[in-house]
């Protein structure tokens, strides 16, 4: 097996430990005076904004903005990008779950660019640097404080996809346990599938090379053993483990890429307004079953470190992080459509088995039939 992919794109520092979110404007100080901290409503409802910004050092100038919510679209980076530029902003730090940071880091890396955001979404390369860009994730999930792609919807076309670039690795993370204990539940379940499938398609991706492997087992270890506890609410000790392995999932699938869970799961969510953790979620024990063979070996690998049977481990949280299919009897809308996105998605292409019409179709007959 290969040992290292052909480029490896860490964040620059990560600081890890309850509490360590407080020095987060201390530590932007170093990109310059002028930033923005982008934000969900939790934060302030909970008062962590308002203690972030008591921190604030002396002669800084750092405004909010307010993300409203839900899955996170062009048009929300269109008016972000503008508050951002108003602001003069040196650096933009983003706190919250991963439609946070989606829209943080694509306004960072997107700063000084020459076209609309709606160009780099289909596809074109940032031609100019960024700003500086900081990631405090504040569910475990996504791992988009570890990867250089930005997930965003262009609500026109139904488009779900990436603006994808190396500029748009964080220069800092903060990984803090504590800004966990304020997650609902749900997000706690949907966001930890969503990693736990990260880290099982890095896993067994065609593209996975030797430290991906080691990155996305221990990740799948720390999450399988840990979330059923953090869900049911487990301390802050068991939340850091699920939290560093959403990190560890991160790291893993942004050099190994992902596979037809995540293929088919911007389609669905965007057609069906399903969160898109849950979508992965219910998607993974189908892509397990269709992938097994391909798998080879890795199958009964990752049952020995999770110490129970891979496919049974999933089956089981599903039911005890109480989440059902949403897609279960329902009719399946643009069928043709979703079987063409997620053949040509670019998750999918990392599948382990080379993915076809059939396959989804296999798949979308699994997920919606009574």
């Amino acid at each position: 097996m290969t040992i290292l992919p052909d480029k490896i794109v860490f964040p620059e520092r990560t600081l890890i430990g309850a509490g360590k979110a407080q020095s987060l404007l201390a530590e932007c100080a170093r990109y310059g005076r002028r930033g923005l901290l982008v934000h969900g409503r939790s934060l302030a409802a909970h008062g962590v904004l308002q203690l972030l910004l008591q921190n604030s050092p002396s002669g800084m100038a750092v405004a909010t903005w307010e993300h409203a919510g839900g899955e996170p679209a062009l048009s929300d980076l269109d008016r972000l990008l503008k508050t951002a530029r108003k602001h003069q902003a040196d650096w933009i730090a983003g706190i919250g779950g991963g439609s946070v940071l989606d829209l943080a880091k694509a306004c960072a890396g997107l700063f000084h660019a020459l076209q609309p955001p709606e160009v780099y979404h289909n596809g074109a390369a940032i031609e100019t640097p960024g700003l500086a860009f900081a990631a405090v994730p504040t569910t475990a999930g996504t791992g988009s404080e570890a990867t250089v792609n930005a997930v965003l919807t262009n609500s026109a076309t139904c488009q779900k996809k990436s603006i994808r670039d190396d500029a748009l690795m964080a220069r800092l993370v903060i990984l803090d346990p504590a800004l966990l204990q304020y997650c609902p539940k749900r997000v706690i379940a949907h966001a930890g599938m969503d990693a736990f499938t990260q880290a099982l398609e890095a896993f067994t991706s065609r593209h996975a090379v030797w430290l991906s492997d080691e990155l996305g087992l221990k990740a799948l270890t720390l999450i399988g053993t840990h979330l059923e506890a953090f869900y049911r609410g487990a301390d802050t000790a068991v939340a850091e483990q699920v939290l560093m392995g959403s990190y560890l999932a991160g790291l893993s699938f942004a050099m190994a890429r992902l596979g037809v869970v995540h293929g088919i799961a911007h389609p669905l969510g965007v057609r069906y307004h399903v969160p898109h953790g849950y979508v992965c979620g219910v998607c993974l024990p189908h892509a397990v079953e269709l992938n097994r063979e391909a798998m080879g070996g890795k199958y009964e690998q990752a049952s020995r470190v999770l110490g129970r049977d891979l496919l049974d481990l999933i089956r089981h949280l599903l039911i005890r992080l109480d989440m059902p299919s949403p897609f279960r009897g329902k009719p399946i809308m643009e069928k043709e459509a979703i079987i063409r996105e997620t053949v040509v998605a670019w998750s999918t292409k990392a599948n382990p088995k080379p993915i076809t019409p059939a396959d989804v179709e296999w798949l979308l007959d699994r997920l919606f039939g009574g």
